[in-house]
């Protein structure tokens, strides 16, 4: 599929799922949940979102070990910041390949090796949630024990758990058998004209160097560490969020939630996950912890604009530091491969 038919689907997806959460509810009902909803509670929500890029960055370092241990933390904050804005501004997700190459300009880091450490974090999350989406599941307070059974449930647990499953193949082959990987690629590339291979192949070389941070026990543990620590956080502003419309379902389903919306926000939707996140979050909230439909949407449409705005405030703050453009960030991904 071509540039333009990713961004078309993903405005599609994102249209379809608006439509689905919004169908049969009484848009005045929810804009009133959003007007009463507890102001102080929502900022605290925010803050604590935004905060968790700080955290992220912290455990970026570990991830980072294998390329350059010693990288400051300004500059994986500010390359933080910038990949989330330009998710929330730009399609096609080309956020995480804007944070590479950003860090790059920071840092002595080549842009393919930053970009291996975001496949290996990537990872991580994934895994981290699949966790958070499965051991709600199983307490005795969970309120449908067949809810990830079929459905929309048993799609993101089945989806979930297929993602996590190839990413660790594809990582486990990358990090035990590089040298399998390099002759494969050298072999497909000798069609290639000479100023395009040797770069590309150098790129490659970087980001299968970056991933052997996995082949060391001590920085494994910390990252998945790290990894729990943040979405813990960021499950935090979840529960504060639901709190601010009066949902007070407890602090596991706003674990569960923040797992199903991690998953959810994987499918393609225009800039922001926009619908993704709101159909992601409607049903985790209504669907399965039973709150009504009107302070559930203001959760998904309060909470995600609460949050969505200071990041990109700060996110576009550093672009501008810096001197870039969100052209550059539009094109990153062909700077880093």
């Amino acid at each position: 599929m071509n540039h333009w038919g990713k961004i078309l689907l993903g405005i599609a997806v994102t249209g379809a799922l608006l439509w689905w959460t919004l169908s049969g509810v009484a848009l005045s009902e929810v804009f009133e949940a959003i007007r009463e909803g507890n102001a102080t509670l929502l900022l605290a929500a925010a803050f604590v979102a935004t905060t968790g890029c700080v955290i992220r960055a912290i455990r970026w370092k570990i991830l980072l070990a294998a390329v350059k241990p010693d990288t400051k933390l300004g500059s994986r904050i500010a390359a933080m910041f910038i990949h989330f804005m330009t998710n929330n501004l730009l399609p096609l997700r080309v956020g995480e390949f804007a944070r590479a190459w950003v860090f790059s300009r920071l840092e002595p880091v080549s842009p393919s090796g930053a970009f291996g450490s975001v496949v290996v974090e990537r990872f991580m999350d994934a895994v981290v949630l699949l966790t958070f989406l499965v051991v709600p599941v199983l307490l005795p307070g969970f309120p449908d024990s067949g809810a990830l059974a079929d459905g929309w449930g048993g799609l993101v647990l089945k989806a979930g758990t297929l993602a996590v499953l190839v990413i660790l193949a594809a990582l486990i082959l990358a990090v035990a058998l590089p040298g399998p990987f390099v002759r494969v690629a050298e072999s497909t590339s000798a069609i290639l004209p000479s100023r395009v291979r040797a770069p590309l192949l150098g790129a490659l070389g970087s980001f299968l160097d970056s991933l052997t941070v996995l082949r060391d026990p001590k920085l494994v543990i910390l990252g998945f560490g790290w990894s729990f620590v943040f979405w813990a956080w960021h499950a935090l502003s979840f529960w504060l969020g639901m709190l601010a419309f009066g949902i007070d379902t407890g602090y596991v389903s706003a674990l569960f939630t923040t797992a199903v919306v991690g998953f959810g926000v994987a499918l393609p939707a225009a800039p922001g996950f926009l619908g993704t996140f709101q159909a992601a979050a409607l049903f985790a909230v209504r669907d399965i912890y039973g709150a009504a439909a009107a302070p559930a949407l203001a959760f998904a449409f309060g909470y995600f604009f609460a949050s969505w705005f200071p990041i990109t405030v700060v996110g576009l703050v550093y672009v501008w530091k810096l001197g870039l453009s969100l052209g550059d960030l539009g094109s990153s991904e062909d700077r880093v491969s």
